[in-house]
């Protein structure tokens, strides 16, 4: 992406002119020492501190960074990383210590809509409506994901990850099994039936879900609900529970359809008990299909850790019946945000502005945001992301650029400063379901009171 289809324009200290007379060369070099025309040095660089969960091996940081720095000279990013292995609970555990120790931070990473809000409604992270406002831009059409929270702009979205299917082309071969390229939530149950090889330890299972408790995903809980262009989420755009919606019924009948009745689905209590991973999970063989945020295309080709030892494709997000309209499904991005403690926040929001656009195609790991990035260049972005992965010439590449083409972006629902809670009710009702202690109707009935509650609670 050409540096010219980006400027950042703001009002800010910048570096002062090196003296008259200075060759061109002498002005790209280092500022530090030079004199100013009025005999005094030169500002030196400021630096931020950048608080992230990301691990270079997803993030790329050794080319990011320097990067960024290089076309911002007067802006050094001291990079934090809050976990040796990239585990979001733990990076938010110490993001909030850091916080209440009254550590530098000025630039926050912030994985989910749940984690994001609580971090603003804990005072942690400062509105950037200035800046966007005096740049002169609408974050809804620069970007695919709207971050808008209680009528401010906390945040700016990264990256663009919205759900698709990884599955194991040796197995579908094996079981006369095409790539779907449009399917719906019964075809999807009939692909893991089939799919689905073997009897006790041993046992090879259609499908993986991961999640909600094993790691953090919600997005399990709304399975049908995803594949809409509105009410995608556990509550509605006005704030009301949408846990009435026929679809969060369907999802969990399908969720016990697939464990109880198909035994294609990897048991929840396994995954919970023997803490099993979609990784291993996939890359191991012991599952052919796994539902998951379409981050995991940069390692679709295999790592280091986890080698790819055969052939994989994607698929869509199944829809729910075969007359809807298909492309839309849940997703994900990080929330880029300036702290509020930041005593540098015009640097702060230059380094997020930059990363959430250029950068992303710098980093070279993820489908951006941004909207500017045109259909006919995501396939030259797939590539590059999986040109970095050990064995790129075993993933189906195409399915992967068809599905990222023909996504299609539902109406974002802002969460609430309570979300958190609101998936912590919802699933511990669902364990009380997958665990055989009450049925689907009693599990709707006490999630919808319990989410009710936690409504008329923050409304006061």
């Amino acid at each position: 992406m050409k540096n010219n289809k980006f400027k950042v324009v703001l009002a800010g200290t910048m570096v002062l002119s090196l003296l008259a007379g200075c060759s061109t060369e002498s002005k790209t070099q280092s500022n530090e020492g030079s004199s100013t025309p009025s005999g005094g040095k030169a500002k030196e660089p400021v630096t931020i501190r950048f608080l992230t969960h990301g691990m270079d091996s997803n993030y790329n940081w050794k080319d990011t960074i320097p990067a960024f720095e290089k076309k911002f000279p007067d802006i050094k990013i001291d990079l934090v990383q809050l976990s040796d292995k990239g585990d979001t609970a733990e990076a938010n555990k110490k993001l909030d210590l850091a916080a209440s120790s009254g550590e530098t931070m000025d630039v926050l990473m912030l994985t989910d809509p749940a984690s994001f809000a609580k971090r603003v409604a804990l005072g942690i992270a400062a509105p950037m409506d200035d800046f966007i406002a005096k740049e002169g831009f609408k974050v809804s059409e620069e970007y695919k994901v709207d971050t808008l929270l209680n009528g401010k702009y906390y945040a700016l979205p990264t990256k663009l990850t919205p759900w698709y299917v990884v599955l194991n082309k040796d197995h579908l071969d094996q079981a006369g099994l095409k790539v779907p390229t449009d399917w719906t939530w019964d075809e999807f149950r009939d692909y893991a039936k089939k799919l689905t090889k073997g009897e006790g330890p041993t046992k090879r299972y259609g499908a993986f879900f991961h999640g909600p408790t094993d790691g953090g995903f919600m997005e399990f809980m709304k399975l049908e609900l995803g594949n809409q262009s509105d009410n995608m989420e556990f509550l509605r755009a006005d704030g009301t529970s949408n846990l009435d919606s026929p679809l969060f019924k369907k999802t969990l009948e399908l969720y016990l359809k697939m464990e109880k009745e198909d035994k294609s689905l990897t048991p929840y209590d396994e995954r919970i008990s023997q803490k099993l991973h979609y990784r291993p999970a996939f890359f191991n063989q012991t599952t052919s299909m796994v539902l998951m945020g379409s981050w995991f295309t940069s390692e679709l080709g295999g790592t280091d850790q986890f080698p790819l030892n055969f052939n994989v494709a994607v698929a869509p997000y199944p829809k729910n019946a075969p007359g809807d309209p298909s492309g839309y499904a849940p997703y994900i991005t990080d929330y880029m945000a300036i702290a509020a403690s930041s005593k540098h926040k015009e640097e702060a929001y230059k380094f997020i502005r930059w990363y959430t656009t250029e950068g992303q195609i710098v980093q070279g790991k993820q489908i951006p945001s941004w909207s500017k990035v045109k259909p006919e260049e995501m396939g030259k972005i797939v590539e590059v992301i999986l040109s970095k992965t050990k064995n790129p010439e075993k993933v189906d590449k195409a399915s992967i650029t068809n599905v990222m083409t023909g996504y299609k972006s539902g109406k974002s629902i802002p969460p609430v400063t309570y979300q958190a809670e609101i998936n912590k009710a919802i699933n511990e009702e669902f364990e009380l379901l997958i665990f055989g202690k009450q049925d689907i109707d009693t599990m709707i009935k006490k999630s919808k009171d319990r989410v009710q509650k936690l409504i008329d609670t923050n409304k006061k």
